[in-house]
């Protein structure tokens, strides 16, 4: 099945078990994800199906949305709430205005220190695995953007907030370098993604949702993502049969439509994307990938 799904990922499960779960239920088993939510994180997770995973390179700097709350009081060694407390616990007496003052420095273009508990690798090894063990986990700082950061409510020790974060930021690391800030230790107590790049919680389904559907492709094919509407910025185009031999070949055809377009989805039909052209000049593109 060639197909791009977005999963309303559930809690206490990692992404991987998602995309074994999704194999079992289509039959597929190439598929690859857009960014990998934690455990404890619900949300938004899209997922490319088979010959859909070759695409995965145009959705890579998708941003992402968050609602969540953060819990402060102590630090965890993994920054969220599936760590174990590292320094002294204590009950702070906080203030909204001065969590959201704190909040404030999260913004435009940072420099992030990703938590040792993450996936990130050193020396081809990932972070974790490293943490794990016991063993010094030397990362290094990467440049994020946050869009936006906001607080909005605190119920004793713990605050409300919404987020948007480039890819590759991590909310957990700020959450924990908010709690250095106000002074008291603080760790992301629940996370839910909202949105990612032009996927929201509108086009996610439940795992449950299409359990029952094991098997029936073209149920299956129904729930997922329609394949006009991905990759907006990109034009889309039918082509002839002349045209889409060419492709297959990977020689150069003529779409006399788009003289100003860089990139062109081509379908065969209403749903069978075919390929991604490149223009080489004027109204002559070049398939850069072939999915027919």
């Amino acid at each position: 099945m060639n197909g791009l799904f977005v999963i309303d990922k559930p809690t206490g499960i990692t992404s991987h078990d998602v995309v074994s779960r999704l194999r079992r239920i289509t039959g597929e088993k190439s598929i690859g994800h857009l960014g990998t939510l934690d455990p404890m994180a619900t949300g938004v997770l899209p997922l490319l199906l088979g010959k859909y995973t070759r695409l995965a390179q145009y959705f890579s700097s998708a941003e992402k949305h968050y609602t969540g709350s953060i819990r402060f009081g102590f630090a965890t060694n993994t920054y969220d709430a599936e760590g174990s407390p590292v320094g002294p616990q204590t009950d702070p007496l906080l203030v909204l205005d001065q969590i959201r003052v704190a909040a404030a420095r999260f913004h435009g273009e940072l420099q992030q220190m990703p938590p040792p508990f993450s996936a990130k690798k050193i020396a081809g090894t990932p972070a974790y695995k490293l943490a794990r063990a016991g063993k010094p986990v030397d990362l290094k700082p990467a440049s994020i953007i946050i869009d936006s950061f906001e607080i909005t409510g605190l119920e004793a020790e713990t605050a409300t907030f919404t987020m948007a974060i480039s890819a590759g930021g991590y909310v957990r690391s700020v959450a924990h370098e908010l709690g250095q800030i106000v002074g008291c230790g603080a760790h992301l107590a629940s996370l839910r993604r909202t949105r990612a790049g032009v996927f929201t919680l509108d086009d996610a389904r439940a795992l449950d949702e299409l359990q029952p559907l094991t098997g029936n492709a073209a149920a299956l094919e129904a729930m997922s993502v329609h394949p006009r509407t991905l990759l907006q910025h990109m034009p889309s185009v039918t082509a002839d049969e002349q045209t889409l031999g060419r492709m297959r070949n990977g020689a150069q055809a003529n779409l006399a439509e788009f003289s100003s377009a860089r990139l062109v989805k081509v379908f065969a039909s209403q749903r069978d994307l075919f390929a991604i052209a490149q223009r080489v000049a004027g109204t002559l593109f070049q398939p850069i990938v072939v999915m027919g």
